[in-house]
């Protein structure tokens, strides 16, 4: 049996007439940047996002960089993020000239510490990006608390958690500034890249607006220097036909995760994923922890079982931050998930013959390799 990580021919399959209605109308439109698709885009996305406002944009990096730009964050400036994520977080924040200053993660969310936050921040401190990674959101009560008291930014990098909640708040409506991927694997994903940035501050909205398009109101009279960060109509018009079946997708990943973890139940070797009892996941990814990993990650795929690492490098090891002078061993809770975790198929087409097969799978490898799968409980 092949399991894939992602079949997005399979979700494509029960939307294509739509979504080929929706491309043919944007092209015998040839209102291919901006126009009314990404209009109509920006109003739903804010409203399942619990903001008055959004803007469509190239892609969750760009989202990331145009929210730094927007809110002034440059050189001299310090951003506090997690070490524990992809490298756009970091990366746009040194795009800006500002300096990424990391805290560790909680080793059961994977999500940053909200408890070593303030310990970070400087004089220099601007604002704090907490990811909400794999699906669930961060502690994000704790955070806005601290913010406040330093009178910090927050930009909630919510690449992999659109429609996701915190007691009761979706993602991207709680921090000064939220920003949404809608890279193809996401559980909101165009036919190539995009994104997204959702506030409640109708000045930062206005601002962005001029900023996606190099600065520039009116055309060709820049009031300060933006980017390129527009995006494509042909991509908000295949995203407005997925978007009504996002609720339904994340359900199906969220009753994949409860098989999985159903069958590893009683099984003491294997650590399933922890959720928060504040929150609601929509399981972009559902990751074990694996002493013995790459062994495992091995194995799975010669049974034609997809897999991958969520993330194999933490950001404050990566070759190009060495000049931070960060070491190895400076955040062991997030060095320690670097060596250990590996992502499963969990896409909503999945079969319940599939996922047991995955299981049946890895609890096998378990026992013949007298390996067992990290308790997540246990690594707090």
């Amino acid at each position: 049996m092949k399991v894939p990580l992602l079949d997005l021919k399979a979700q494509y399959c029960g939307i294509k007439d739509e979504v080929l209605a929706a491309v043919s109308e944007v092209l015998e439109s040839q209102v291919c940047i901006l126009g009314p698709k990404v209009a109509a885009l920006e109003s739903q996305v804010a409203v399942l996002s619990g903001c008055q406002f959004a803007v469509g944009v190239s892609s969750g990096t760009d989202a990331l960089l145009a929210a730094l730009m927007v809110l002034g964050i440059g050189p001299g400036d310090e951003v506090i993020t997690t070490t524990f994520t992809f490298f756009a977080t970091a990366g746009c924040v040194a795009r800006t000239g500002a300096k990424p200053v990391f805290v560790d993660i909680d080793p059961r969310t994977y999500n940053i510490d909200s408890a070593q936050i303030e310990q970070a921040i400087t004089p220099r401190t601007k604002a704090i990006i907490p990811v909400h990674l794999f699906g669930q959101m961060c502690d994000m009560d704790p955070i806005m608390e601290v913010a406040q008291r330093h009178n910090l930014f927050v930009i909630e990098d919510a690449a992999q958690a659109i429609s996701a909640s915190y007691k009761g708040r979706a993602a991207g409506s709680i921090g000064t500034l939220g920003c949404f991927s809608f890279f193809p694997s996401k559980n909101l994903g165009g036919a190539g890249d995009g994104g997204m940035i959702v506030t409640n501050d109708r000045d930062l909205h206005e601002r962005l607006v001029v900023m996606r398009a190099h600065g520039s109101k009116p055309k060709y009279y820049h009031q300060f220097v933006g980017g390129n960060f527009r995006l494509d109509a042909i991509q908000a018009a295949i995203l407005l036909v997925k978007l009504p079946h996002l609720n339904a997708w994340s359900e199906a990943r969220r009753r994949n995760a409860a098989l999985y973890n159903e069958i590893f139940a009683g099984h003491t070797a294997v650590g399933t994923p922890w959720i928060s009892p504040d929150a609601v996941s929509i399981y972009n990814q559902y990751v074990l922890r694996v002493q013995n990993r790459d062994g495992l990650m091995n194995h799975l795929r010669a049974e034609g079982i997809g897999t991958e690492i969520y993330y194999p490098v933490p950001m404050h090891l990566q070759e190009c931050f060495k000049d931070l002078g960060y070491r190895e061993g400076d955040f062991r809770r997030a060095e320690e998930a670097a060596r250990e975790v590996l992502a499963l198929p969990v896409y909503p087409e999945l079969s319940r013959e599939q996922i047991e097969f995955v299981c049946n799978t890895i609890l096998d490898w378990a026992g013949d390799a007298g390996t067992t799968v990290t308790e997540v409980s246990s690594a707090r």
